[in-house]
């Protein structure tokens, strides 16, 4: 039986990273986190607050009006709900300061569902496989194209000392006179435990651009990330100093994520 639904996982990322949608990578950094095997217990409510900041970030705008992260700073709860032992799902409400103007914004709302069939062990691990699906409707000064969506694959294994967790990433933009190929990603995380809750290691995030013509290595968005994950009895946190690898990535980002389950 496992062996079916990690197989049905996989036949639904290549089947709709097949399809004929407009493609997009998200912009708008409301969020920075690599999705391992978390997942809310059934009628369980959680909240998480993504917050994040670029002191060394991108300062030209790419269309008239748009908000750029340089010193900006995104703040984004996250309101999510278990639907039984497989799936949840979460709303985001993304506000950031933008930094040019100080002026204070609202950037739109994203939902999202999460399936995760396969999963090892609560206390000693194990392999872990499922998707998540989200579709986001972003103000336009963070978004060229408002109307978007975004299928990311959560793969990985956990013991009591390690996690190691892949997130193939396609992407598609829904509004009128995008480009209509797809966008495609990944991100990377590996952390140790260090202590009693307590673990360290990296997070990797790269936009690859469209499928069938990938960005040349600075022209991609590839960042690193030194992080470090704290849990304790109903609540956690996680956060990370980022650098850029490539020209076209903001070289300093600092971002973190507060998390309380009820």
């Amino acid at each position: 039986m496992t062996a079916r639904r990690l197989s049905a996982c996989l036949a639904l990322l290549a089947l709709l990273g097949l399809t004929a949608l407009p493609a997009a990578w998200a912009a708008l950094p409301d969020e920075i986190q690599v999705y391992a095997d978390d997942l809310n217990a059934p009628g369980e409510f959680g909240l998480e607050v993504h917050v994040n900041t670029s002191p060394r970030g991108q300062r030209d705008a790419t269309y008239a009006g748009e908000v750029k992260n340089d010193h900006s700073l995104f703040v984004t709860p996250e309101l999510s709900w278990g639907l039984n032992d497989t799936m949840d799902a979460g709303l985001y409400l993304p506000t950031a300061r933008d930094a040019a103007t100080g002026n204070l914004y609202a950037a739109g709302a994203k939902g999202r569902f999460k399936w995760l069939p396969i999963r090892g062990d609560e206390l000693q691990g194990g392999g872990f496989a499922g998707l998540n699906l989200e579709i986001a409707r972003i103000a336009r000064r963070f978004e060229e194209y408002r109307s978007a969506a975004e299928l990311r694959a959560m793969l990985g294994w956990r013991t009591p000392d390690w996690l190691l967790a892949f997130n193939p990433v396609l992407s598609w933009d829904l509004s009128d006179g995008a480009d209509r190929r797809t966008g495609y990603g990944f991100a990377f995380k590996g952390t140790h435990r260090i202590g009693e809750g307590l673990a360290g290691g990296f997070e990797y995030y790269t936009d690859q651009g469209k499928v069938g013509e990938r960005q040349p290595w600075n022209a991609q968005s590839n960042k690193l990330f030194a992080v470090l994950d704290v849990e304790r009895h109903g609540w956690g946190f996680n956060v990370g100093v980022g650098k850029g690898l490539s020209t076209d990535t903001e070289k300093l980002t600092f971002k973190g994520i507060l998390e309380f389950a009820f």
